[in-house]
């Protein structure tokens, strides 16, 4: 029995629930959405459902997708197979009360910031809106009106048990998942390719290529090249994965509150270097991810940290659009959907098309009346009026007699609606079958030219029941083949013509230590596998028994992650397996793979996707490692950890010759010099016995990736000397410390704030002449059982590394002070 069969069979002996099926009608035929599909879908069963689940996981972990709950760490995007399909009637349906409901909520704005009509008329409550926390008074002026229309829009909708389609909540100040919409599309027509075929769904991209013109269309009047920003709060934001993914696809710079400032009444990026280096790239349009009342500390939240002081001034003089507008958190609000079929009709002069959760707004006398009534009725909610609504998500209500007391002390700040009761769809479940689970539909309307379009498709969510949230594609299906798609028969869904930005210095910050870090991981994850051959020989109490080398090498391991504790120090394998394992011990090759994650995390609107493979294969290896109880599985994983890295250095390869480029190879550059530096001082300063040299010798050139070119060179006979040359003055070596410095002397020079005579170039430029310098020979000549002119020499090369890494940092990621919030500043306290 097939996947879809088994449903049909379980969803028709769930026909008393009550719940509409998506897929199956109520006599347990498939709807006609999903008929044509039979065929196609029936093959799916036993391995091949196992293996289209395994690649949808496979996929996503390779770009990295994730979503952060509010309160917890980044999650693995879920994504079931098995795609959500509406046919051409239904979405007939749909697009013209999407659009329809986009127009409405446009002119609401309009009017709550400008006229002020529907509250001088009574049609929406005037304690409704002013009791709203999204409703920004500084923004209340007639020049600011023009600056709230409403660019993108959302809407959560449910399907009732009768068929009918019923919006449980608007998202209108910075709708969230138009990213994942357009990854979700890509990973299923991957993974069912022949489904995906049959359905022959409307392509995303004429839709996403109408979003950026529409974005660079907003800015104001007169503006020859306008320039876009997408601001996010970071990547600690619950949608870090979906602003990324965004701006990469529109071609607009990621941007943080830090990364811009005010002056002259406009918006501008921060250059690095500033507040030396001036700054010249204006913004004109902000695509904002930042909740309204953080975006401007000066006149909305001092606490914040996240948005721009004087922004408000701007979107009030008109030099900057903001995306959607400030002041849109107020119609994210439940108690207007009492009230919104009269201001459609006062507005518009035509019925609202889609219907709405039944809401009472507690301010009214009688509907305060109904909502009391029914406070112990399971089919019925209580929410504040600037509660976030999160249809499909379990709530814990208090107590009735709490609720009550709540709303008679404040009765304007509550509405009471019914709960609706979700239609059901399949969802596959790990054991290779489809289970019914509730789900709703985030569907997107964009304002394009003088009208609303809603986007065909959008980003449907089902629930288990702890709430726990499963995405699914949603496909819209074409009237005839013929159909443009998205009716948007002259965009070509080409998102190119993109303007060159200046990298903000926190984006080059980040990019210089994600070098670092992969840099340091690598170095270390090498010395892991020249260890690990000697795994029995380590455990040998006689220091004087074969080893040697692998002995000398856990010095610079230990300098660098500590010594091991606790489990780690059981023995030597389980030193190793905590440092590939821990991402809590620093300095582990886990913890400088995580902080590169986290630094990449941060600036992922200018890297390909395929970076984010590098993440999957190492968490692959990782895994492996944690399952295995066996040591020759610690070598495996390293190798394939290591092997994931070096492909990131075939990435950014492809790498446009950009500032961030240049950063990028800058930290690895630098991290490399300070590695071969502190692996010689640990390894071949103290003088031993020939043999133990000699083994020492072996491992420092293999896992320095020079054991080839120094066996060719000096015939595997030299020691001390021909391993000072080969790795610190060889400007032909990759590994040596003066190509690194060669390379860091060429990345310096190019990046933007630098002048030819700034110190980092100075010291960068002593170093390569201090290498030049270098008598191999000299080095290798001791005294009293120590080199201590190899010795003297390295503790300067590190010295100098370090001070060169400190000057980077000062020239090229100062951008003034670190943010404060107003809150924080004592002047504020005093005067409070």
């Amino acid at each position: 029995m097939s996947i879809i069969q088994d449903y049909a069979r379980t969803a028709g002996e769930q026909v008393g629930s009550g719940a509409y099926d998506e897929v199956v009608d109520a006599d347990g035929t498939l709807r006609p959405a999903w008929r044509e599909f039979a065929a196609v879908a029936l093959d799916l069963e036993g391995p091949e459902v196992t293996r289209v689940a395994d690649d949808v996981s496979r996929f996503l972990a390779d770009d990295g997708v994730t979503w952060t709950p509010p309160t917890g760490e980044a999650l693995p995007w879920r994504l079931d197979p098995m795609p959500f399909v509406l046919d051409s009637e239904t979405w007939a349906h749909l697009d013209a009360g999407l659009a329809q409901r986009a127009e409405l909520w446009n002119a609401i704005l309009t009017d709550l910031y400008g006229e002020r009509a529907l509250l001088r008329d009574g049609v929406l409550p005037a304690a409704a809106i002013f009791g709203h926390s999204g409703y920004l008074r500084p923004l209340v002026r007639a020049s600011a009106s023009g600056a709230q229309s409403l660019v993108v829009t959302a809407a959560d909708l449910g399907r009732a048990p009768d068929g009918t389609w019923q919006v449980l909540a608007d998202r209108l100040q910075a709708p969230s998942g138009l990213g994942y919409v357009m990854e979700n599309r890509r990973v299923i027509s991957q993974v069912i390719p022949e489904l995906y075929q049959l359905g022959a769904p409307h392509r995303m991209s004429p839709f996403y290529a109408a979003l950026r013109a529409a974005l660079l269309d907003s800015a104001a009047e007169g503006v020859a090249e306008p320039r876009v920003v997408v601001l996010s709060p970071g990547s600690r934001s619950e949608t870090a994965f979906d602003q990324g993914h965004l701006a990469n696809v529109l071609g607009f710079p990621l941007v943080q509150g830090e990364d811009l400032l005010m002056r002259d009444g406009r918006v501008w990026l921060k250059p690095p270097g500033w507040p030396r280096k001036p700054a010249t790239e204006r913004v004109d349009v902000i695509l904002r991810r930042v909740d309204p009342l953080w975006s401007d500390p000066l006149e909305l939240r001092g606490d914040s940290r996240l948005g721009v002081a004087g922004l408000t001034e701007a979107v009030r003089r008109g030099r900057v659009r903001v995306v959607n507008g400030l002041g849109a958190g107020v119609l994210e609000n439940p108690a207007l959907s009492a009230f919104l079929p009269d201001a459609c009709q006062t507005l518009l002069g035509e019925p609202l098309r889609l219907a709405q959760a039944p809401t009472w707004w507690c301010g009214d006398d009688d509907a305060r009346a109904e909502v009391l009534a029914r406070l112990d009725d399971p089919g019925f909610e209580v929410l504040r009026i600037d509660e976030p609504v999160q249809p499909g998500v379990p709530v814990s209500a208090p107590p009735p007699d709490e609720v009550r007391g709540r709303i008679l002390t404040a009765p304007h700040l509550y509405v009471g609606r019914e709960r609706a009761l979700l239609s059901r769809a399949p969802v596959w479940t790990d054991a290779g079958s489809a289970s019914p689970h509730p789900v709703t539909l985030r569907m997107f309307t964009l304002r394009y030219g003088a009208a609303y379009r809603p986007l065909a498709g959008g980003l449907a969510t089902a629930y288990d029941e702890t709430g726990t949230r499963i995405a699914k594609d949603v496909w819209v299906r074409k009237t005839d083949a013929s159909e443009p798609d998205q009716g948007l028969a002259d965009m070509d869904g080409d998102v190119v013509d993109r303007l060159d930005t200046v990298l903000s210095p926190r984006s080059l910050e980040n990019l210089f230590w994600a070098g670092r870090y992969a840099e340091r991981a690598e170095d270390v994850l090498r010395m892991i596998l020249a260890v690990d051959p000697d795994l029995d020989d380590l455990r040998a109490a006689d220091p004087g028994a074969p080893g040697a080398g692998a002995r000398a090498l856990l010095v610079p391991l230990h300098r660098l992650a500590g010594p091991p504790t606790g489990r780690a120090a059981a023995s030597p394998a389980a030193d190793l397996r905590s440092l590939l394992l821990d991402a809590q011990r620093v300095g582990s090759p886990a913890y400088a793979i995580e902080r590169m994650r986290q630094a990449l995390e941060e600036v992922r609107d200018q890297l390909s996707g395929d970076t984010w493979r590098v993440f999957a294969a190492v968490t692959r290896a990782q895994r492996a490692l944690r399952l295995s109880r066996h040591d020759h599985q610690i070598a495996e994983s390293a190798g394939r950890m290591l092997s994931a890295l070096l492909s990131l250095q075939g990435v950014t390869a492809n790498m446009i010759r950009d500032a961030g480029w240049r950063m990028t190879e800058a930290g690895r550059s630098l991290e490399r010099g300070l590695q071969v530096c502190r692996l010689l001082r640990a390894t071949v300063v103290e003088t031993r016995p020939v043999r133990v040299e000699r083994e020492v010798r072996d491992v420092l050139v293999a896992c320095t990736e020079s054991a080839v070119t120094f066996r060719r060179r000096y015939r595997g006979t030299a020691r001390v000397g021909a391993l000072a040359e080969l790795l610190l003055a060889d400007r032909q070596n990759p590994r040596s410390v003066a190509f690194a410095v060669d390379r860091l002397v060429e990345h310096l020079a190019d990046l933007p704030a630098s002048t030819g005579s700034t110190r980092a170039e100075r010291l960068v430029g002593d170093l390569a002449d201090r290498l030049a310098e270098v008598d191999a020979a000299s080095l290798a000549s001791s005294q009293g059982g120590r080199r201590h002119a190899l010795a003297l020499l390295l503790s300067e090369l590190i010295g100098q590394l370090e001070q060169l890494a400190d000057a980077t940092a000062e020239i090229h990621f100062a951008g003034g002070l670190p943010p404060v919030a107003l809150t924080d500043l004592s002047v504020i306290e005093e005067v409070g």
